[in-house]
């Protein structure tokens, strides 16, 4: 196979937040949007992140949230509560590793 095969624009994928904590206090699920490739740079900070740099890791999953549409959804002083958030890092964390 040819590498070129594997190369294509960066497509949503959706990633719904569906474990008992966020169905509890929701009711349902919180669904979100991450493109299934990202760029090099913020490859690289991820895997070289330690897990006790979470402020860090925070930082750099929170670029890559989006709504269905592609648009970011932590801007213009919009926050995701911190809770929530962290959830969130660990599902950016575990589909991107794959």
């Amino acid at each position: 196979m040819k590498l070129t095969q594997l190369s294509k624009q960066p497509e949503l994928i959706k990633i719904t937040l569906d474990d008992e904590e966020t169905i509890q206090q929701y009711g349902e699920g919180l669904d979100f949007w991450i493109y299934d490739r990202i760029d090099m740079d913020t490859f690289v900070k991820l895997a070289v992140m330690k897990p006790d740099d979470f402020g860090r890791m925070v930082d750099t999953v929170q670029n890559l949230i989006r709504d269905e549409d592609g648009s970011p959804i932590v801007r213009d002083g919009y926050m995701i509560p911190s809770p929530i958030l962290g959830r969130v890092v660990t599902k950016v964390v575990e589909t991107l590793g794959k």
